[in-house]
């Protein structure tokens, strides 16, 4: 069916009969023009009919708590992307509601051949894409563009560990990292469209809580994704091992909001990386976070509905912590104080104030961050709760499945083992001030985030 997409990285969601208009790509997740398999899936279905392509972002305001600094980045980005489909003759229209109203609507107005659309497995996206398929009656189509391998193909169960997924994405991995194909000029015109909304206005109308500002950088789109990619390999990747968890020495890649918003496919980062000249320990110590890492939290979500909650931990995990849920906190501090990074840890202040301040904390700290949110408030459920909320509300990467499972591993033991038992902890791994302190030089990071 498709001339450039591997088939069985798609899927067919529903048959039914086909419209005369154009085939319509509903992007979500991968918010880009470049290096997207489901909009090179979309265009191989147009060509074949001779039929219009025509993209669709649909826009839901106040999602999963966003703030303008997420919804500015991913609409500047956005506007960027517009601007490269229209050079491709691929206009990229803008709805605004409700996916499973709104979707359909487009649809219905186009009399659309198909739809296509890309992969997400969390809860709300999932059901987003059940409610449109309820309502519409022609063939629909998901392709795992953002996944070197398509989750669903990568492990059919919920995996318990990096260790039982690695050798699983090895086997499949010469299948499917391959270089992409260019998008093509599209022959077969759609015509007059709107053109794409100055994103100011845009944003005037959202209801969403201006208090949280936009961050100057990282600049959004994929002109500068590509350019943070290009500059992480040169500068950065030789000694990524050593340096990825020192957060003085500013050794990590920087590209999670990229990979977030859709800006940047993983596979163009894993291919890139892969074929640079760098030592063999520093590119298998990045694919091992981009792929294994990362792709193990698409499975987990996928797999395990409960993924933001208590319920979803594994079931040594929550026993530990209700054997140890009365435990007395010799620190109790409230959501508000934990915000306004009102605590006696002085490295905790700090990694608070880099999320407020930068949009980002230092991945290393952000396991810190969260287990000392575990061990100063009353329970597990409002530990977790906690840490959600303040890294979805900053993080520009946040409403992530690797924010979910990074928050259940500290919290929860999710992809973890049980270690020796202490208060409140229980048998979770437990991280300590005075150890970081022994592995890290922490003076300039303390220096540039102190109050």
């Amino acid at each position: 069916m498709s001339a450039r997409v591997h088939p069985r990285r798609v899927r067919r969601l529903k048959g039914g009969p086909e419209g005369p208009g154009p085939v319509v790509y509903w992007l979500s997740r991968d918010q880009r023009a470049r290096d997207n398999w489901a909009l090179l899936f979309a265009q191989d279905l147009a060509l074949e009919a001779a039929r219009p392509l025509v993209a669709v972002f649909c826009l839901v305001p106040a999602f999963l708590g966003a703030t303008r600094r997420q919804y500015a980045f991913m609409l500047r980005g956005l506007a960027q992307t517009a601007a490269e489909l229209a050079r491709h003759r691929i206009p990229l229209l803008l709805a605004e509601g409700r996916p499973e109203e709104e979707i359909p609507r487009v649809l219905a107005r186009l009399r659309a051949r198909a739809l296509v659309t890309d992969f997400d497995p969390l809860r709300i996206k999932r059901e987003w894409k059940a409610g449109v398929l309820a309502r519409v009656p022609l063939p629909v189509y998901e392709v795992d563009a953002h996944n070197l391998i398509p989750c669903w193909l990568a492990s059919p169960h919920q995996e318990w560990a990096a260790y039982s997924f690695r050798p699983k994405v090895r086997r499949a991995l010469p299948e499917f990292l391959t270089d992409f194909p260019d998008l093509e000029p599209h022959p077969h015109p759609f015509g007059e469209v709107p053109p794409w909304p100055p994103v100011e206005d845009v944003l005037a109308r959202l209801p969403v809580d201006p208090g949280v500002e936009e961050v100057p950088h990282p600049q959004p789109g994929e002109v500068a994704a590509h350019k943070a990619l290009a500059d992480f390999i040169a500068r950065r990747l030789a000694a990524y091992p050593q340096d990825r968890n020192d957060p003085s020495r500013q050794g990590q890649s920087g590209l999670s909001p990229y990979l977030h918003f859709g800006q940047l496919a993983p596979q163009r980062a894993a291919w890139e990386v892969y074929h640079a000249e760098a030592p063999p320990e520093a590119k298998e110590t990045f694919l091992e976070e981009l792929i294994v890492r990362r792709e193990l939290s698409d499975n987990f979500c996928y797999y395990q509905p409960r993924y933001d909650q208590v319920a979803g931990f594994p079931a040594w995990a929550r026993k530990t912590l209700d054997d140890h849920r009365r435990d007395p906190r010799e620190y109790l501090y409230s959501r508000e104080k934990l915000e306004a990074a009102c605590t006696h840890d002085d490295l905790w202040n700090a990694a608070q104030r880099e999320m407020v301040l930068t949009g980002k904390m230092h991945g290393y700290l952000r396991m810190y961050w969260a287990k000392k949110i575990l061990e100063w408030s009353p329970d597990p459920e409002t530990a977790l709760e906690t840490a959600i909320y303040l890294n979805d509300r900053y993080e520009l990467d946040g409403r992530d499945p690797n924010g979910y499972v990074g928050i259940a591993w500290s919290i929860g033991g999710v992809h973890d083992r049980a270690f020796a038992e202490r208060p409140v902890f229980g048998k979770i791994r437990y991280m300590s001030r005075q150890s970081l302190a022994r592995k890290l030089d922490l003076r300039d990071y303390l220096l540039r985030f102190a109050p």
